[in-house]
């Protein structure tokens, strides 16, 4: 079992239970463990528990510059009001399961992206994913996750995200890359 490196909270901090999706505090005082930091945000060990923490919360974990992957939310494409579903993909690998640490696309997780273009000369983007299990606590939250991400990309006017259970997720779908990260291959 990897040794991990505890730390004490430095400030209570608003965080979410990993995988039941409830809202709690960790107390100011807490001793913690970070064990991913992908996505802008933070897992964390706490108490025998997983918890997820945003970013913004870095300095409260110890943490001395939020080292968490950034979104990229810069266009690649400078030209007005075009997105492309190659832009949207890439935001979203910056979105992630806080228990697995690959991204949602990688695991599979994205069945397919459709974007509209509104009258504004913008673009309504239109997600369909689903989630590694129906029952998952989570689920509300990478969906926000998702919907926030790509709602911040220039000229993203909105962002619907669909969840479906058919066809239900299993390992086949994900990449060979994510595959090889979790020891799969």
């Amino acid at each position: 079992m990897p040794s991990r490196n505890w730390t004490v909270t430095t400030d209570n901090i608003d965080a979410i239970m990993i995988p039941l999706g409830t809202p709690v505090v960790i107390p100011k005082g807490a001793k913690i463990a970070i064990t991913q930091q992908l996505g802008g945000s933070y897992t964390v060990e706490v108490g025998g528990n997983l918890a997820r923490v945003d970013g913004k919360d870095a300095a409260a974990l110890g943490v001395s510059d939020n080292t968490a992957e950034e979104p990229l939310t810069q266009p690649i494409d400078d030209t007005p009001g075009i997105i492309e579903e190659d832009r949207v993909r890439e935001e979203l690998k910056t979105c992630y399961d806080p228990e697995i640490p690959v991204n949602i696309v990688d695991l599979g997780l994205v069945y397919d992206i459709h974007i509209v273009d509104d009258d504004d000369g913008n673009s309504i983007v239109e997600i369909i994913m689903t989630l590694t299990a129906p029952g998952c606590g989570m689920g509300p939250f990478i969906i926000e996750d998702v919907r926030s991400k790509v709602l911040a990309l220039r000229h993203v006017h909105d962002v619907h995200v669909e969840l479906v259970f058919d066809p239900p997720w299993d390992r086949a779908m994900m990449s060979d890359t994510a595959k090889l990260q979790l020891g799969m291959f």
